[in-house]
């Protein structure tokens, strides 16, 4: 089994979903729905969600060239970037 990968994975997800809007929907949904039922519902959520972006990377990754895989990662950190300022911008 590939460790390096899964360890990758899960602090890349972990460190990202800490204190996000998920997360702040999750607690508040805890607050009032208890923690068993919530923690069930948001872990299928989490393990779909992430299982379809799975599913479509590893489509991605087979049909196109390395050279597009290497340019759809810069733009989307490039979005990621641009929407960071758009959220700053709009706050102020």
């Amino acid at each position: 089994m590939p460790w390096e990968g899964i360890l990758i994975a899960f602090i890349t997800v972990f460190l990202a979903e800490l204190g996000d809007k998920t997360q702040l929907a999750v607690f508040s949904l805890a607050a009032t729905r208890g923690p068993r039922s919530v923690f069930l519902g948001a872990s299928l959520a989490l393990v779909l969600s992430t299982a379809l972006a799975a599913l479509l990377g590893g489509i991605v990754h087979r049909f196109l060239p390395q050279g597009a895989i290497r340019s759809l990662h810069y733009g989307a950190g490039a979005l990621f970037i641009a929407v960071g300022i758009w959220t700053i911008l709009r706050a102020t």
